[in-house]
């Protein structure tokens, strides 16, 4: 296989009526999806004379954003999931980047594109779906469509604030498929519950669980998110059976106490990805639905979503670490030092990854590329890259992987060095708290609390010195009604940072 569209044509010649994807306003079987994206791809072969081309999609939750990102493959080219409702300079700064020939977009979008018509080549995706399909131009086009092509380009933030493009290929996307559908043992009976927007990379595993093992996918809307009784409701009444979240959307659930009153009850598997999770959360999860699998996900964009996992088979006390465990199947992770030479078993270091699943680079970014994707120290007679995540871990008596922290969230205080991320476990399993985070303010040598909850300072702290040493602890807290989020559901700490030295003149 080169391709994964050709997981797409497989299942609809299995199950060619069998729904694929549903939306809260319409539904679009496999036959039905491969038959508007054969169209679409003719009509973008036309636009879009290269393959490898980008075409960006503006996309919806709903059924046109699939058939828009099949309609790019089939044509040999790659698709690019951009959100609409993002800043507009964030937005142009991306679409400049690309230069893509072509900017799909669906009926939600039309004012946004009226106004950037003038710049940009958007055009509507709806009416060129019953256009004629050139079945000799798809087959000429994906002839010459290797495993190694690009799939997607997904971009994420920057460090400096420059969006990042990261360009992912079919082998990579293949790869994690065939080791999901088995490690997550996914079949056509299943039904998925969307959570993660089509513009993050939690999505892809939903798209191609569906193409690939015949499942259907219920694109939840957005709002019910808000309600967590509505949400449950929601899964129940579409039979929904397996859950592939972001784990900021499984810590809401728990945090909710829907859980308690109110049962998804067609649930088996639950997978949870993104940010560490929380074992207090997890612990609310298994005392409503103690006979689901639950599976504790592990990877950055730029290795194709997941490239750890761990299966919960064992109880957790609420401020204990989850592990991200070990490799998904065809992927190496080793944990280096900052001079990159292993560390002992138990001590801290940097997760450093190798295998099929590591994308392209960053599009047009060399320099940054050449940065994250370096050849392997410890293979150096001959071309081995691995990627440099910026995460730090340790390996316990187990063997399994137990995430610490970003690089970044490592600060020395008080002449010891501390890893934020034990901190924020230890607040995290203080039950008044809703959310809490910390940082550094290193001018002060003062660790920042911020965090939403019915708790004062001496409360909290009273809870802390149970769990860490006093040099651990907070000096600064700052009380809010509520913790913000950014646009893929995690605390925006950028903007917490930045209001704490506004406030504080620094």
């Amino acid at each position: 296989m080169r391709n994964v569209v050709e997981y797409l044509e497989a299942t609809a010649r299995r199950l060619p009526d069998k729904v694929a994807f549903a939306d809260e306003h319409s539904a679009v079987t496999f036959r039905e999806l491969e038959d508007k994206a054969r169209r679409l791809g003719t009509w973008l072969a036309r636009r879009a004379p290269e393959n490898r081309t980008p075409i960006a999609v503006l996309v919806e939750r709903g059924v046109r954003s699939p058939i828009a990102f099949m309609a790019a493959l089939m044509c040999g080219c790659c698709y690019v999931p951009l959100d609409g409702q993002m800043p507009r300079k964030r937005l142009e700064a991306i679409l400049d980047q690309l230069e893509a020939p072509v900017i799909l977009y669906g009926e939600g979008d039309e004012k946004l594109a009226a106004q950037l018509r003038d710049r940009y080549p958007l055009e509507p995706i709806t009416p060129h779906l019953t256009e004629p399909e050139d079945p000799a131009l798809l087959a000429q086009r994906r002839a010459s469509v290797l495993d190694m092509d690009p799939v997607y380009i997904i971009f994420t933030s920057g460090s400096t604030g420059v969006p990042k493009g990261i360009v992912c290929h079919h082998r990579g996307v293949m790869d994690l498929a065939e080791w999901l559908a088995e490690a997550g043992e996914f079949t056509e009976m299943d039904v998925l519950g969307n959570q993660a927007p089509f513009y993050f990379d939690g999505s892809v595993k939903d798209l191609y669980m569906t193409l690939k093992c015949g499942a259907t996918c219920e694109i939840l809307p957005k709002k019910l998110f808000l309600f967590p009784k509505l949400l449950v409701d929601c899964l129940n009444q579409k039979k929904v059976t397996a859950l592939q979240w972001a784990t900021s959307a499984f810590h809401l659930v728990a945090a909710s106490g829907v859980l308690a009153e109110h049962r998804p009850e067609n649930l088996r598997t639950v997978l949870a990805g993104g940010e560490a999770m929380l074992a207090r959360d997890l612990n609310i999860w298994r005392a409503a639905l103690p006979e689901v699998a639950y599976i504790n996900l592990y990877g950055p964009t730029e290795t194709t979503v997941d490239a750890a996992w761990y299966k919960v088979d064992r109880e957790f006390a609420d401020y204990e670490p989850i592990p991200i465990g070990s490799a998904c199947a065809n992927k190496e992770l080793f944990l280096l030092d900052e001079q990159l030479r292993p560390v002992p078993q138990g001590s801290p270091g940097e997760i450093c990854i190798r295998g099929s699943g590591l994308a392209h680079g960053y599009f047009r970014d060399p320099e940054k590329t050449a940065a994250s994707f370096i050849q392997n120290p410890l293979t150096p007679h001959y071309p081995d890259r691995i990627y440099r995540t910026g995460d730090i871990a340790l390996l316990n008596e187990e063997g399994l992987l137990v995430f610490q922290s970003r690089q970044d969230g490592q600060i020395k205080h008080m002449g010891y060095r501390i890893e934020l991320g034990e901190i924020e476990r230890a607040l995290a399993s203080f039950a008044p708290l809703k959310d809490a985070i910390c940082f550094f303010d290193a001018p002060q040598d003062a660790i920042v609390c911020y965090y939403a909850g019915e708790a004062d300072a001496a409360a909290i702290l009273g809870h802390l010195k149970t769990l860490v040493p006093k040099y651990m602890q907070p000096n600064v807290f700052r009380q809010l009604d509520a913790l913000p989020h950014n646009a893929n559901g995690k605390v925006d700490r950028v903007k917490l940072k930045d209001a704490y030295f506004h406030e504080t003149g620094r």
